[in-house]
């Protein structure tokens, strides 16, 4: 098994699309990418301690390469909006990649670059691409939030 990490906006509907896909076989929401050590919920929504929502993807990559849960990646939410994704703005909802090795780091900037160049999207892609900080794990009501309530996207 291997771990990927992505901030993709909300935590709920990101965690969901992974949690949907062959080959994932465990998720996680949490912050990283900050400065505070376990922070809360509001801590992150207060905007002072650097983190993103993110999601842990622990996947098989016999089944699901990483190249893979990246065009998945950048598929579910807009990569080009700096620091907002629909509704929700402010530094904790970045497009972000944390890579856990230097292959993961390749790989993320070759399809950020390819999906740039080809034009897939209307403006340039601002997701940061950045290694793995600590992962500090969400409440436990944010854990599968859209799965324990039968419904699989937020907005």
């Amino acid at each position: 098994m291997e771990k990927a990490t992505f901030g993709a906006g909300c935590f709920w509907g990101v965690e969901e699309n992974f949690r949907q896909l062959n080959g994932v076989t465990e998720t996680k929401v949490g912050y990283s990418g900050g400065h505070i050590e376990n922070p809360t919920y509001e801590q992150v929504c207060g905007k002072n301690t650097g983190h993103a929502e993110v999601v842990e993807v622990i996947f098989d990559p016999a089944v699901i390469t990483y190249q893979e849960l990246l065009r998945k990646f950048f598929e579910m939410h807009d990569p080009t909006t700096l620091n907002r994704q629909g509704p929700d703005h402010g530094s904790q909802y970045r497009s972000a990649v944390y890579f856990h090795s230097p292959e993961q780091e390749t790989m993320a900037a070759e399809v950020k670059a390819e999906l740039d160049k080809k034009g897939v999207f209307q403006n340039p892609i601002v997701t940061e691409i950045t290694a793995a900080k600590p992962f500090y794990d969400a409440e436990e009501y944010h854990q599968k939030y859209l799965a324990k309530r039968g419904i699989n996207v937020c907005h």
